[in-house]
């Protein structure tokens, strides 16, 4: 009985001794999360504090680099920091449940080391003591004891493996949410490089358009000042209206016959023309044909290179 009080004493301390680790353990971790906490807050509002009020220049002799952190800085370095916490977390957890976990080996080796030295404390009396001189009520006691003492190693036993189990699905459980955190973010970036590129694609295709109609331009351009009209801009002037109400009346007129007609302010009037022809010879064939159009009543069409005002 002296030994099993002894080995119940020396569990009882084990056991202490562990809850006062494990507190001291959880303590230094919350500890740690919250100096964490402030230094990321403290980080964020002083970054926020020098955009808000930038320091005025001083002598060149004292002048400091002032602190450069962009949006993205700031964002990488909080999420450095909640990575940390979240590793400093995660050891705290895993060292408690190991700690768990030995405490109660260690209290099921006590319970076996004393249900061993009470197994034999009691078969070194039954070698002397005759067994009609122990009352039924005690050997009753001893077989419920003995059956007690082998259901706490049991129980030891298995509470033991339940928090190998339990550490072993934990562990599972965080490389799980580190590898979904690492594609969520793959995927992002790959996300943000897609779109970057197809920006630059449609950077680069505008730029090629707006290159192909300058380039375009200087050539109709170089085209007028080399021959002082554009392809295909050969017109037949019918006559020349006084105002916009008998250019209207005229253009109406040739319009009805079937001719594409075109008019242009200057500043004597407004002038009546029939085209383009894509030639002088085609132009010329077609003043011909206006002059001797009867239903016209004009005999006064003449060829003209007429340039239009958005080329000229």
């Amino acid at each position: 009985m002296l030994m099993n009080s002894k080995q119940r004493w020396m569990g009882g301390v084990v056991l202490l001794g562990g809850g006062v680790l494990l507190a001291a353990l959880l303590l230094k971790g919350k500890e740690e999360i919250h100096q964490n906490n402030i230094r990321s807050s403290d980080l964020v509002e002083q970054v926020q504090q020098q955009k808000k009020n930038p320091q005025p220049e001083a002598e060149p002799v004292m002048q400091l680099q002032p602190l450069t952190v962009d949006v993205a800085t700031e964002q990488r370095l909080l999420e450095e920091q909640r990575r940390a916490r979240e590793k400093a977390v995660a050891e705290q957890e895993a060292r408690a449940a190991e700690f768990l976990a030995m405490q109660q080996q260690a209290e099921a080796e006590a319970a076996r080391k004393a249900a061993e030295e009470y197994a034999a404390l009691n078969a070194h009396r039954a070698s002397q003591q005759s067994s009609d001189n122990i009352p039924p009520e005690l050997v009753e006691d001893e077989k419920a004891k003995q059956k007690r003492l082998a259901d706490d190693a049991k129980k030891a036993e298995a509470e033991k493996k339940a928090a190998e189990q339990k550490k072993a699905e934990d562990a599972k459980k965080a490389e799980e949410k580190r590898k979904l955190e690492a594609e969520k973010k793959a995927a992002e970036q790959k996300k943000a490089e897609e779109k970057r590129k197809a920006e630059e694609a449609k950077k680069a295709e505008e730029k090629r358009k707006l290159e192909a109609e300058k380039k375009k331009a200087e050539e109709a351009k170089a085209e007028v000042k080399k021959e002082g009209k554009p392809n295909g801009q050969w017109m037949v002037q019918v006559a020349l209206a006084a105002n916009q109400a008998n250019a209207d009346s005229i253009a109406a007129k040739l319009r009805s016959q079937g001719y594409k007609v075109t008019k242009s302010p200057t500043s004597k009037g407004v002038r009546i023309m029939v085209g383009p022809a894509k030639s002088r010879e085609a132009a010329d064939d077609l003043r011909k044909k206006v002059n001797s159009d009867p239903s016209l009543n004009t005999k006064s069409a003449w060829v003209i290179d007429w340039v239009p005002l958005d080329k000229r």
